[in-house]
């Protein structure tokens, strides 16, 4: 028998979301400051494709395999996806705490790997934990709030290495400590603190909802199984689950593919690209990419909730091919613009498009697959998002090598223009019906805690 879910107020989804601000912290230290760090401990623009392999393969090989494994678990003390994204989040916090002290490129690329591990093993479960809990007509909403947590998270984060910087910094440039400066420490620690205590305050405050008799019967006889059985079976759940998979699903990888080929491109390149366009030394130009990197999810902040009633009165569609061309002009309007202060204006743009693509995708997927199955399937659009990220590490070296004459401006005009190829493919999307057609969307105004 299926189990009716219970509408939540707005702060029940608040609190089931916190926990999302601090895997998203440690994700904006990733995307403003690992790259630099690999700089400052030696890499070459054309080797920073081929360092952040770690993201796209632990990506592939842990979201789906937890996703698969959360589905088939059950414990009446600690639930069903709880103990996995904290146990994440404690992997993903003591790699924080180690990563400025590498003291060498080696020991960050192999710290790097093991943070990836910890926080996509945090991020998947999450993503099905808020489909789990939310009646299909919170869908939205939830997903939403989950987009405003990873613009708070990576705000956090990018505000800190520059508020450091300012603070700590002094007159020290990189190229004069000749390692990582001191400054950036700090945030560092604060991500690792943030890492466990933001995913605490969800578990304590958030309970799951038990499986139906139909799920609990399949968790038992999962676990009656052989070992290697159970061993394969994640693998066997992951091969059935594309077989099966919805064709909005098939239709979305292709947007997928020139969607986060073009994330990629800009996170390892903006900063590289402000010391190129406004001939910044490397220290100003991590400061600079902090501080756009912070608008843009001021923006995503500002904009995550209020795209829901848009998402309700034109469809999700509408709302996420408009934000995939916004984010393509705000790419390709960037390298032209000399002052550090105007470079905010495409950088609320870009806020807008991340807002959408941090949501909407998520809730339009969540409303088609079956709960039983809702693990696995967010680790499978999650496969969907490190796939093109693995294309994009091994083939986009040579690319700005070899056509794009090793130049970071020349990159970051390269990823608008494949935002651009997203919002057309996007355009193929056909709007998928929910499984329970008759849930009208709502927006929460409050309530109790």
């Amino acid at each position: 028998m299926k189990i009716k879910k219970p509408s939540l107020s707005f702060w029940q989804i608040f609190n089931m979301n916190v926990g999302f601000l601090g895997i998203q912290f440690s994700f904006g230290l990733q995307q403003t400051a690992v790259n630099p760090i690999f700089s400052f401990l030696g890499a070459h623009h054309e080797d920073l494709p081929l360092l952040n392999l770690a993201g796209p393969v632990t990506g592939l090989i842990v979201q789906p395999i937890i996703g698969a494994i959360s589905d088939k678990t059950w414990s009446p003390r600690w639930g069903r996806r709880k103990p996995f994204f904290l146990i994440g989040a404690i992997i993903g916090s003591l790699c924080l705490f180690a990563f400025p002290f590498s003291p060498a490129l080696w020991f960050a690329v192999g710290l790097l790997w093991i943070l990836d591990v910890g926080n996509n093993m945090a991020m998947e479960p999450y993503r099905a934990f808020v489909g789990d809990k939310l009646p299909n007509k919170q869908l939205s909403f939830g997903y939403q709030m989950q987009s405003l947590f990873v613009g708070a998270g990576i705000v956090l984060a990018n505000a800190s290495i520059f508020i450091f910087q300012d603070w700590f910094g002094g007159a020290e440039t990189v190229e004069a400590s000749s390692g990582i400066p001191k400054w950036l420490y700090y945030s560092f620690f604060i991500g690792a603190i943030l890492s466990v205590s933001t995913i605490l305050w969800s578990v304590l405050k958030t309970p799951e909802i038990p499986p139906s008799d139909e799920e609990f019967n399949e968790i038992k006889k999962h676990n009656a199984l052989p070992l290697s059985e159970r061993i394969k079976t994640p693998f066997l759940e992951i091969v059935d689950a594309i077989k099966d998979m919805p064709k909005f699903m098939w239709k979305l990888s292709a947007v997928y593919l020139f969607q986060w080929y073009a994330l990629f491109v800009y996170w390892q390149f903006i900063a590289p690209m402000f010391r190129e366009s406004m001939n910044f030394d490397a220290s100003q130009a991590l400061s600079q990419a902090a501080k756009m990197n912070t608008t843009y999810n001021v923006s995503t902040i500002v904009f995550a909730l209020a795209l829901v009633p848009l998402a309700v009165k034109f469809g999700g569609k509408k709302v996420y091919v408009f934000s995939l061309f916004l984010t393509g002009i705000a790419m390709l309007s960037i390298p032209y613009i000399q002052d550090p202060l105007l470079v905010i204006l495409p950088m609320i743009l870009f806020g807008i498009g991340w807002a959408a693509m941090m949501g909407i995708p998520y809730s339009m997927v969540s409303k088609i697959v079956p709960q039983e199955r809702r693990g696995v399937y967010m680790g499978i659009l999650n496969m969907m998002i490190v796939i093109p990220m693995g294309i994009q590490t091994v083939t986009f070296g040579p690319i700005v090598k070899n056509l794009l004459n090793n130049s970071a401006v020349n990159a970051i005009i390269f990823g608008g223009v494949f935002f651009i190829i997203a919002g057309v493919l996007a355009l193929r999307l056909k709007q998928p019906k929910s499984i329970d057609e008759d849930e009208r969307e709502v927006i929460p105004t409050g309530g109790r805690h």
